[in-house]
């Protein structure tokens, strides 16, 4: 199957991508993006877990570990561009 590629990003998705600039888990996630849009953005479970498995689909973001249930993620080099444009 071909990598979908993301074209632009919605608010959301540029929040998330910039959260993992330090490896982080969903939890955290939701929170970071919170915290660095200073309450303007609050992504739920459904959404963030999409766009990371979208993300991760279209090599912008790598797994980093398994815990448990809880999975850690960090944004590639690829993610790094797309949030530079």
């Amino acid at each position: 199957m071909p990598r979908e590629q993301i074209q632009t990003l919605s608010e959301p998705m540029y929040y998330i991508l910039l959260a993992l600039k330090d490896e982080c888990c969903g939890v955290d996630i939701m929170k970071k993006v919170e915290e660095i849009s200073h309450g303007r953005i609050s992504v739920g479970p459904g959404t963030l877990y999409a766009l990371l498995d979208k993300f991760q689909s279209a090599g912008l973001i790598r797994e980093t570990g398994i815990v448990g249930r809880k999975r850690s993620y960090i944004i590639s080099a690829a993610g790094d561009e797309v949030l530079k444009k």
